[in-house]
């Protein structure tokens, strides 16, 4: 029996695509956004994303079974409190934030006993922005993280569980730390490298550029506001990657320096062999 009222917060790229999700699988009767920017909350209502849309929190969370905040990681926990307090007992709070130790951390000091939160995050993307660019297959047969700590009613996690794999998603369950430690090397780290490859390419010589450069930095092209949240926020974990990357551009470097083409075959082939085991 599918949901009755499904709350996004936040109706971006991934809000929207869960929004077009929830509805192309029938998971809930009626999807609602809540968007602070105008321009994205008409759109996503012009588009067809949502049934209704709101500005804040309070009016979206009457009869809400399930809200899933999409909003940047640094808004997070505070949202989550806040409809923990206003939204009806038993109903899912859940999030896709690119961090989750913080978040957790703060929505667990201050949640009010009975709420079912779990946090969340779906390994699926792009680095476009805006409901305009909803895609209702997002989430198929793509991995979804739960986070779940020794304070997570197994009720939340049982229902996020199922609302992610009603959208054709698989699930597997890390602890908070663990999860920013992965994704710092998986996600947070390429940004980063890929931002700064971009950065240091002289103007004049945009024109000399081909596929391999810019597939190598396309996730340069990700919102800077959104990023700069996520690498504050996993900072340790973030810096420890950094330290990872600068050793191995160091045997890089000592490989050339030192003229040792059978270390500098070996470094190359490492990454070779790693990509191809990309599936």
């Amino acid at each position: 029996m599918p949901l009755g009222r499904l709350v996004i917060v936040g109706t971006g790229l991934i809000g929207g695509s869960l929004a077009r999700a929830v509805r192309a699988a029938g998971v809930a009767s009626r999807v609602v956004g809540v968007e602070t920017e105008e321009r994205r909350r008409e759109t996503a209502l012009k588009l067809g994303v949502v049934d209704e849309a709101h500005a804040e929190l309070g009016p979206a969370l009457p009869g809400a079974e399930v809200v899933l905040f999409c909003t940047p990681v640094e808004q997070i926990a505070a949202q989550v409190l806040a409809a923990a307090r206003l939204a009806k007992p038993g109903t899912l709070l859940t999030d896709v934030g690119s961090t989750k130790a913080a978040i957790v951390e703060a929505v667990e000091r201050e949640l009010p006993a009975g709420a079912l939160f779990v946090g969340g995050h779906p390994l699926a993307g792009s680095e476009k922005t805006g409901p305009e660019f909803a895609d209702a297959r997002l989430f198929e047969d793509r991995l979804v993280l739960l986070t779940p700590t020794p304070r997570t009613p197994e009720a939340a996690l049982d229902a996020a569980r199922r609302f992610w794999r009603s959208l054709g998603a698989r699930v597997q369950c890390l602890p908070p730390d663990d999860h920013d430690r992965a994704l710092a090397l998986t996600s947070h780290l390429p940004h980063l490298v890929a931002s700064a490859l971009a950065g240091i390419l002289p103007a004049e010589l945009l024109s000399l550029t081909a596929s391999g450069f810019r597939d190598v930095t396309r996730l340069a092209a990700g919102a800077t506001e959104l990023w700069t949240g996520i690498l504050s926020q996993n900072r340790p974990a973030v810096l420890a990657a950094l330290d990872l990357l600068e050793a191995h551009l160091s045997a890089f470097r000592q490989a050339l320096e030192t003229r040792d083409e059978s270390a500098l075959r070996h470094l190359l082939e490492q990454g070779r062999e790693k990509r191809s085991r990309l599936s």
